[in-house]
């Protein structure tokens, strides 16, 4: 597709936020990356693009742009409106709180509550976060709640597992800039079949969890993203389910498996009705991420 980029009329940051909002809108841009508007959006890529901090906009509204500027700009501008490509594809990275990671298309752009989590420790459930040795990230994909995990249980070594060798490209990017290739290995896996005998004080898993209908249903942006990395299967459990089944054989006595699920919540407990799943606050509610203890999982 070939992109019209009319650079004439631009001139300043302001006629460019203008544009970006102008054009996103008009597409039908989808925001569920972790930036929920177009104003923020066009504001994140055109300051993103200028090379400028991208928590100060008021300052450079009005600054004068090079023609060779503006045109950087429109481009990515237009590229994400007219290609509905995520913004950070676009620019390469995304944001987990304070934390930034390189992102390219062959990993889901980073998304995750368990991240909200990991710097409490998942407190009251762990009662020592200084005894938790050893940690399992399950479906790792760009290695980032993996680094999480390292940066928040500081004595521990994190196991990052992704079927995927392309997501493991990424993360291996990542934990080189963290510098954590000491503590953070990176397997390939199908889940845990390639793992050894190993046994974890906590497992994390943020897994593909999109039922078949919802699938059928993504945005563009969404199908942007690696399919293996979102498909879930019919109801959105298949690799819950294994998790559910092997996770204990895998956990040390009195570890805990924390899992992400997007909306499956009734799903999933109407599959185990028997099981007292422990469901945790984060800031859209309490409906997206459980936690089991190992004798849970019996």
């Amino acid at each position: 597709m070939m992109l019209q980029s009319p650079t004439g009329p631009f001139r300043t940051v302001r006629d460019l936020l203008r544009y970006g909002v102008s054009i996103m809108n008009e597409a039908g841009a989808f925001f569920g990356h972790g930036i929920g508007s177009a104003y923020d959006e066009a504001a994140y890529l055109v300051l993103h693009s200028l090379h400028l901090p991208l928590d100060t906009l008021e300052p450079f509204l009005d600054a004068r742009l090079t023609e060779a500027e503006v045109n950087s700009v429109v481009e990515v501008l237009e590229r994400r409106a007219r290609l509905r490509i995520p913004a950070a594809y676009l620019t390469q990275e995304a944001w987990l709180g304070e934390h930034r990671f390189y992102v390219d298309e062959r990993v889901i752009v980073p998304r995750s509550f368990i991240a909200e989590l990991l710097p409490q420790h998942f407190a009251p459930w762990i009662e020592s976060p200084g005894k938790v040795a050893r940690i399992l990230d399950m479906c790792t994909g760009s290695g980032c709640l993996a680094i999480l995990a390292a940066l928040a249980f500081p004595d521990a070594t994190v196991d990052a597992v992704d079927i995927s060798p392309d997501a493991l490209a990424v993360a291996r990017r990542n934990v080189t800039d963290y510098e954590l290739g000491d503590r953070v290995r990176l397997v390939q896996s199908d889940l845990f079949d390639g793992l050894e005998a190993t046994r974890y004080d906590l497992i994390i898993s943020n897994p593909p969890y999109v039922d078949r209908p919802s699938m059928m249903a993504l945005p563009k942006e969404y199908r942007a993203e690696p399919e293996l990395a979102l498909a879930g299967g019919e109801d959105g459990l298949s690799v819950v389910r294994s998790l559910m089944r092997r996770a204990r054989s895998y956990l040390n006595r009195g570890g805990k498996l924390v899992v992400e699920l997007g909306h499956n919540r009734a799903a999933l407990e109407q599959a185990y009705p028997d099981v007292d799943f422990t469901w945790l606050t984060v800031s859209a509610g309490d409906d997206f991420v459980f936690l089991l203890d190992q004798d849970h999982l019996a």
